[in-house]
Protein backbone atom coordinates (compact mmCIF):
# COMPACT_ATOMS: atom_id res chain seq x y z
CA UNK A 1 0.00 0.00 0.00
CA UNK A 2 1.71 3.26 -1.08
CA UNK A 3 1.81 6.05 1.64
CA UNK A 4 0.46 9.04 0.87
CA UNK A 5 2.32 11.60 0.03
CA UNK A 6 3.40 15.01 2.16
CA UNK A 7 2.85 18.43 -0.13
CA UNK A 8 6.63 19.05 -0.82
CA UNK A 9 7.27 22.19 1.62
CA UNK A 10 7.86 25.64 -0.17
CA UNK A 11 10.05 26.75 2.92
CA UNK A 12 13.61 28.63 1.67
CA UNK A 13 15.25 25.83 3.62
CA UNK A 14 13.57 23.28 0.91
CA UNK A 15 14.76 24.77 -2.44
CA UNK A 16 17.22 23.80 -4.17
CA UNK A 17 20.72 26.03 -3.52
CA UNK A 18 20.74 28.39 -6.12
CA UNK A 19 17.12 29.25 -5.37
CA UNK A 20 17.70 30.25 -1.60
CA UNK A 21 17.66 34.24 -1.35
CA UNK A 22 19.17 33.58 1.98
CA UNK A 23 21.93 31.60 1.04
CA UNK A 24 22.95 33.53 -1.85
CA UNK A 25 22.89 36.85 -0.26
CA UNK A 26 25.17 35.22 2.83
CA UNK A 27 27.68 33.60 -0.49
CA UNK A 28 27.79 36.22 -3.18
CA UNK A 29 26.19 39.44 -1.74
CA UNK A 30 22.75 41.44 -1.54
CA UNK A 31 23.60 43.42 -4.26
CA UNK A 32 23.23 39.55 -6.07
CA UNK A 33 19.71 39.17 -5.28
CA UNK A 34 16.61 39.92 -7.44
CA UNK A 35 13.66 42.27 -6.71
CA UNK A 36 11.78 38.75 -6.58
CA UNK A 37 14.47 37.16 -4.14
CA UNK A 38 14.36 40.33 -1.85
CA UNK A 39 10.66 40.25 -1.77
CA UNK A 40 10.95 36.49 -1.47
CA UNK A 41 13.45 37.09 1.56
CA UNK A 42 10.31 39.80 3.15
CA UNK A 43 7.43 37.55 2.92
CA UNK A 44 9.72 34.31 4.43
CA UNK A 45 7.60 31.78 2.74
CA UNK A 46 5.60 30.68 -0.48
CA UNK A 47 1.99 29.08 -1.46
CA UNK A 48 1.74 25.36 -2.27
CA UNK A 49 1.71 25.80 -5.54
CA UNK A 50 4.36 28.66 -5.48
CA UNK A 51 7.53 29.35 -4.36
CA UNK A 52 8.51 32.65 -2.44
CA UNK A 53 10.29 33.62 -5.31
CA UNK A 54 7.23 32.74 -7.85
CA UNK A 55 5.06 34.83 -5.67
CA UNK A 56 7.55 38.23 -5.42
CA UNK A 57 7.88 37.61 -9.27
CA UNK A 58 3.80 37.98 -9.65
CA UNK A 59 3.50 40.96 -7.15
CA UNK A 60 6.11 42.88 -9.50
CA UNK A 61 4.77 41.94 -12.86
CA UNK A 62 1.10 43.20 -11.59
CA UNK A 63 2.69 46.48 -10.76
CA UNK A 64 4.88 46.50 -13.93
CA UNK A 65 8.19 45.49 -12.29
CA UNK A 66 8.30 49.13 -10.88
CA UNK A 67 9.32 49.45 -7.44
CA UNK A 68 8.30 53.18 -7.28
CA UNK A 69 4.32 51.32 -8.04
CA UNK A 70 4.93 48.57 -5.57
CA UNK A 71 5.42 51.68 -2.53
CA UNK A 72 2.25 52.59 -3.13
CA UNK A 73 -0.01 49.57 -2.78
CA UNK A 74 -1.57 49.79 0.91
CA UNK A 75 -2.08 46.81 3.24
CA UNK A 76 -5.37 46.11 1.52
CA UNK A 77 -3.55 46.34 -1.96
CA UNK A 78 -1.27 43.79 -0.94
CA UNK A 79 -3.34 41.39 0.48
CA UNK A 80 -5.39 40.91 -2.57
CA UNK A 81 -2.41 38.71 -4.13
CA UNK A 82 -3.20 35.20 -2.76
CA UNK A 83 -0.63 33.67 -0.46
CA UNK A 84 -0.04 37.44 1.33
CA UNK A 85 -1.66 38.10 4.59
CA UNK A 86 -1.70 40.83 6.49
CA UNK A 87 1.63 39.98 8.54
CA UNK A 88 3.18 39.46 5.19
CA UNK A 89 2.04 42.62 3.79
CA UNK A 90 2.98 44.56 6.41
CA UNK A 91 6.44 43.33 6.04
CA UNK A 92 6.34 44.27 2.36
CA UNK A 93 4.85 47.51 3.27
CA UNK A 94 7.88 48.12 6.43
CA UNK A 95 10.78 47.29 3.76
CA UNK A 96 8.84 49.73 1.02
CA UNK A 97 9.31 52.68 3.83
CA UNK A 98 12.63 51.64 4.95
CA UNK A 99 13.52 52.28 1.24
CA UNK A 100 11.82 55.83 1.37
CA UNK A 101 13.67 56.56 4.66
CA UNK A 102 16.90 56.07 3.48
CA UNK A 103 18.86 59.18 3.93
CA UNK A 104 22.23 59.73 4.91
CA UNK A 105 22.54 59.74 8.87
CA UNK A 106 26.11 61.76 9.29
CA UNK A 107 24.53 65.18 8.13
CA UNK A 108 27.62 66.87 9.15
CA UNK A 109 29.42 65.63 5.68
CA UNK A 110 26.86 66.71 3.11
CA UNK A 111 27.58 69.40 0.95
CA UNK A 112 25.99 72.86 1.62
CA UNK A 113 22.51 73.27 0.31
CA UNK A 114 23.23 75.58 -2.75
CA UNK A 115 20.74 74.65 -5.16
CA UNK A 116 17.15 74.03 -5.07
CA UNK A 117 17.98 70.60 -7.10
CA UNK A 118 20.14 69.33 -3.91
CA UNK A 119 17.09 70.16 -1.81
CA UNK A 120 15.00 68.08 -4.44
CA UNK A 121 17.40 65.07 -4.30
CA UNK A 122 17.69 65.63 -0.53
CA UNK A 123 13.75 64.84 0.07
CA UNK A 124 13.30 62.17 -2.32
CA UNK A 125 13.41 59.29 0.38
CA UNK A 126 10.99 60.98 2.59
CA UNK A 127 8.55 62.23 -0.44
CA UNK A 128 9.19 59.92 -3.00
CA UNK A 129 5.71 57.75 -3.49
CA UNK A 130 3.68 59.28 -1.76
CA UNK A 131 0.03 59.05 -1.86
CA UNK A 132 -0.89 62.33 0.33
CA UNK A 133 0.23 65.63 0.51
CA UNK A 134 3.03 66.44 3.33
CA UNK A 135 5.30 69.64 4.06
CA UNK A 136 8.56 68.75 5.33
CA UNK A 137 11.02 71.96 6.61
CA UNK A 138 14.74 71.93 6.19
CA UNK A 139 16.77 74.39 8.68
CA UNK A 140 20.05 75.43 7.49
CA UNK A 141 23.38 76.88 9.39
CA UNK A 142 24.90 80.09 8.23
CA UNK A 143 27.16 77.97 6.05
CA UNK A 144 24.05 76.33 4.09
CA UNK A 145 24.40 72.66 5.94
CA UNK A 146 22.03 71.02 6.87
CA UNK A 147 20.84 70.75 10.61
CA UNK A 148 17.85 68.84 11.02
CA UNK A 149 14.87 67.73 8.59
CA UNK A 150 11.06 67.39 9.78
CA UNK A 151 8.16 67.05 9.00
CA UNK A 152 6.15 69.83 9.74
CA UNK A 153 2.04 68.76 8.32
CA UNK A 154 0.63 65.72 7.34
CA UNK A 155 -2.58 66.29 4.50
CA UNK A 156 -4.79 64.82 2.25
CA UNK A 157 -4.28 63.96 -1.88
CA UNK A 158 -4.81 67.79 -2.65
CA UNK A 159 -3.84 70.09 0.40
CA UNK A 160 -1.89 70.42 3.86
CA UNK A 161 -1.87 72.44 6.40
CA UNK A 162 1.29 73.59 8.17
CA UNK A 163 1.28 76.56 11.44
CA UNK A 164 3.64 78.87 10.50
CA UNK A 165 3.97 79.26 14.07
CA UNK A 166 5.39 75.82 14.47
CA UNK A 167 7.46 75.83 11.54
CA UNK A 168 9.19 79.05 13.15
CA UNK A 169 9.31 77.63 16.73
CA UNK A 170 11.53 74.54 14.98
CA UNK A 171 13.64 77.40 13.28
CA UNK A 172 14.61 78.68 16.43
CA UNK A 173 15.13 75.68 18.39
CA UNK A 174 17.69 74.57 15.49
CA UNK A 175 19.08 77.63 15.66
CA UNK A 176 18.54 77.93 12.26
CA UNK A 177 19.63 80.77 10.08
CA UNK A 178 17.93 79.67 7.34
CA UNK A 179 15.02 77.05 6.29
CA UNK A 180 13.63 75.51 2.91
CA UNK A 181 10.12 74.83 2.81
CA UNK A 182 9.12 71.44 0.81
CA UNK A 183 5.80 69.88 0.42
CA UNK A 184 4.52 67.70 -2.62
CA UNK A 185 1.31 67.06 -5.35
CA UNK A 186 1.00 63.52 -5.69
CA UNK A 187 -1.06 64.22 -8.57
CA UNK A 188 2.47 65.65 -10.27
CA UNK A 189 1.16 69.01 -11.07
CA UNK A 190 4.10 71.62 -10.47
CA UNK A 191 2.69 74.88 -10.91
CA UNK A 192 1.94 75.80 -7.22
CA UNK A 193 -1.86 76.78 -6.29
CA UNK A 194 -2.95 80.32 -5.03
CA UNK A 195 -2.84 78.69 -1.43
CA UNK A 196 0.98 77.74 -1.88
CA UNK A 197 1.67 81.57 -3.19
CA UNK A 198 -0.23 82.73 0.18
CA UNK A 199 1.48 80.39 2.41
CA UNK A 200 4.91 81.46 0.89
CA UNK A 201 3.79 84.79 1.49
CA UNK A 202 2.90 84.43 4.87
CA UNK A 203 6.12 82.38 6.10
CA UNK A 204 8.31 84.85 3.90
CA UNK A 205 7.03 87.91 6.31
CA UNK A 206 7.42 85.68 9.48
CA UNK A 207 10.96 84.63 8.57
CA UNK A 208 11.91 87.99 7.91
CA UNK A 209 10.52 89.20 11.44
CA UNK A 210 12.71 86.80 13.12
CA UNK A 211 15.37 87.48 11.42
CA UNK A 212 15.25 83.81 9.47
CA UNK A 213 15.92 83.46 5.79
CA UNK A 214 13.19 81.75 3.94
CA UNK A 215 15.65 79.79 1.30
CA UNK A 216 13.32 78.49 -1.02
CA UNK A 217 9.56 76.57 -0.96
CA UNK A 218 9.85 73.72 -3.33
CA UNK A 219 7.20 71.38 -4.55
CA UNK A 220 8.01 68.14 -4.56
CA UNK A 221 7.03 65.45 -7.74
CA UNK A 222 8.10 62.64 -8.04
CA UNK A 223 9.44 62.95 -11.33
CA UNK A 224 10.49 67.10 -11.36
CA UNK A 225 9.76 70.30 -9.09
CA UNK A 226 9.12 73.67 -8.63
CA UNK A 227 11.40 75.99 -6.87
CA UNK A 228 9.83 79.55 -6.27
CA UNK A 229 13.23 81.22 -5.69
CA UNK A 230 14.13 79.77 -8.99
CA UNK A 231 11.53 81.16 -9.95
CA UNK A 232 12.00 84.71 -8.38
CA UNK A 233 8.86 84.49 -6.14
CA UNK A 234 11.20 84.49 -3.12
Amino acid sequence: MMQEQKPLSLNIKSWAEEDRPREKLLLKGIGTLSNAELIAIVIGSGTPTMSAVELGKLILNAVGNDLNNLAKLNINDLIKFKGIGEAKAIGISAAMELGRRRKDTIIEKRDPIVMSSQAYELMKPYLLDLPHEEMWSIALNRAGHVIKIENIGIGGVASVYADIKIILKKALENLASSIIIVHNHPSGQLKPSQHDVKFTDRIKSACDILDITLSDHIIFTNSDYYSFRDDDKI
